[in-house]
């Protein structure tokens, strides 16, 4: 491998850590010159961050966000998915249902909150029902539109060869989708995480949207409150990253060729 390629391995690792580390040197300077009390410099983040973790809360409260983000994300994939291949399948199905899901989709699921607490109370219930409903429409809608926008051709060379409908949706519908779907679960994910911080802010006892205003009102604890906003960034970056990986499998990529 020649020195060129080599240096380009490392340029996508590379230059994100220099962007931080200027962002980091930054902020840890205008702390000092501006000489505020209030927002906390690096070192007190970091300080704030060693006494959640030998209190063992961090990875308690990490580990409530992510099992109410998969819980309700995974219920909503499981009923999202083949909704949308039932709707996209049959469009005199889809044209009846879609008013409805085009009118609740642009509700906030912050709107819900309300609606939740007085459902299921303060508690994981409720964070489960808002990360739900934050991710079932997206995944509906891009799976309905995937299978939409598969070429007909596909389906009538499928028919030649003698599959039948069922055989037909998954060996060649659902493949030439995928991509289409992989996106919708993607930002449905990102979605999913920025509502269930939200909801644990207020109808929650734990998890890193707890944290963040447990740390704000007792206290004025606002090295923990940054430490955990970094957190859910770098979590939500992740997941970005895993599912953009997942895009990038060759069992999905032929569906991008082919809609090119």
């Amino acid at each position: 491998m020649s020195v060129t390629a080599q240096a380009r391995r490392w340029e996508p690792l590379f230059w994100p850590l220099v962007v931080a580390a200027v962002l980091l040197f930054l902020w840890s300077y205008a702390v000092k010159w501006s000489g505020t009390n209030v927002f906390p410099s690096p070192m007190s983040v970091e300080h704030g961050t060693m006494q959640l973790i030998e209190r063992g809360v961090l990875w308690r409260y990490m580990g409530d966000s992510l099992r109410r983000v998969a819980t309700g994300y995974l219920l909503a994939v499981g009923i999202g998915i083949p909704a949308g291949l039932l709707l996209g399948w049959y469009p005199s199905a889809g044209h009846i249902v879609n008013p409805l899901i085009q009118m609740l989709r642009p509700i906030s699921p912050i709107a819900w909150i309300p609606v939740a607490i007085v459902l299921f109370g303060v508690g994981d219930l409720a964070s489960i029902y808002l990360v739900f409903l934050a991710s079932f429409f997206p995944i509906v809608v891009s799976t309905m539109n995937g299978v939409r926008n598969v070429p007909s051709m596909y389906r009538r060379a499928g028919r030649n060869f003698g599959l039948s409908p069922r055989q037909l949706l998954s060996r060649v519908v659902f493949p030439a989708a995928l991509p289409q779907m992989l996106v919708g679960l993607r930002i449905a994910l990102g979605i999913a995480w920025l509502v269930v911080v939200a909801a644990e802010m207020i109808g929650a006892d734990s998890g890193l949207g707890y944290l963040v205003i447990d740390s704000r009102n007792a206290g004025k604890r606002y090295d923990l409150v940054v430490a955990a906003m970094l957190l859910i960034g770098l979590i939500g970056l992740m997941l970005d990253i895993g599912f953009r990986r997942a895009e990038r499998m060759k069992a999905v990529r032929w569906g991008f060729r082919d809609a090119a």
